[in-house]
């Protein structure tokens, strides 16, 4: 049952990984499964058996995710753009309480962490508005790469992998934002038809150990800042999270046509308390 359990926050986690705007650090903070994450990767080799029952059925989720939700997202954002948007603001609201618990009582410079909170809050409506601010993203062609562009890859995979590790900045964004998110998602696709699978496994690869660099690296800075800095570290969180109930709804619809119909607001509405429900109920387990 906790195999399971893990399976699905895991498969939670990888949707919001898909999806701009959405942050599946933030998610994972929400489901209660953050701090044990980041420690599993910063002390692999520490506690290995533990943190492959840990990791193995997790990964296991955030690939089925990333495999066969990829196109059902994108068709959901096109025809159903609000309550698609609603259900997952809904999951990033119904953790606040349980995430609010880690600070509440506990003594901290109030001014410096509020501050902290307003950085962090501040940082992810940047990142969310970067696209209005420096114009449209770039395009990139995955086909016919070089070795600058190997090299290029590799780095992206470092930084989207850092940021779908911090709560509230969204992996996929930033890789919209550089021209990389369409391309990724199109090789996605042509592996799984086995397309053209030996040059495309072999970006595949050099992207995804971009990736676990970036992971296991960012995940040792935030297991320091937890362990020094606690208290200060949940309000940056915060701060994050907050934000992206806004920034959710920025990244999302500034890219899409919206039908702002009562029947839409309705759903989005009902969607909104059920993905509340979901991420407290989880966040709980």
């Amino acid at each position: 049952m906790k195999k399971l359990l893990l399976i699905v926050k895991g498969f939670i986690m990888g949707i919001a990984n898909v999806i701009p705007g959405v942050s599946g650090g933030t998610l994972a903070i929400i489901l209660g499964i953050y701090e044990q994450f980041i420690s599993s990767i910063s002390h692999f080799f520490s506690n290995f058996k533990e943190n492959i029952r840990f990791l193995i059925p997790l990964f296991i989720g955030l690939g089925l995710a990333i495999i066969t939700m990829s196109g059902v997202i994108d068709y959901s954002f096109t025809h159903f753009p609000i309550p698609t948007t609603m259900f997952f603001v809904g999951l990033v609201i119904g953790g606040i309480p349980l995430l609010y618990n880690k600070v509440k009582g506990k003594k901290t410079n109030k001014v410096t962490s509020l501050l902290i909170a307003l950085f962090t809050f501040s940082l992810v409506i940047f990142v969310a508005l970067a696209d209005k601010i420096f114009g449209h993203s770039l395009a990139v062609n995955l086909t016919s790469l070089n070795l600058t562009g190997y090299i290029t890859l590799f780095v992206v995979g470092v930084v989207a992998a850092a940021t779908m590790v911090v709560p509230g900045i969204s992996g996929s964004l930033v890789l919209m934002l550089l021209g990389y998110y369409y391309p990724i998602l199109a090789l996605i696709k042509s592996i799984i038809h086995f397309e053209n699978l030996t040059t495309n496994l072999l970006v595949a690869t050099v992207f995804g150990l971009g990736v676990i660099l970036g992971i296991v690296l960012v995940s040792k800075l935030i297991e320091y800042l937890f362990k020094k800095y606690e208290v200060k570290t949940y309000y940056g969180v915060l701060g994050f999270i907050f934000a992206s109930i806004i920034a959710i709804p920025i990244s999302t619809f500034s890219t899409i046509t919206i039908s702002a119909d009562i029947l839409n607001i309705v759903i989005g509405c009902f969607v909104l308390g059920i993905g509340m429900v979901i991420s407290y109920q989880l966040g709980k387990k």
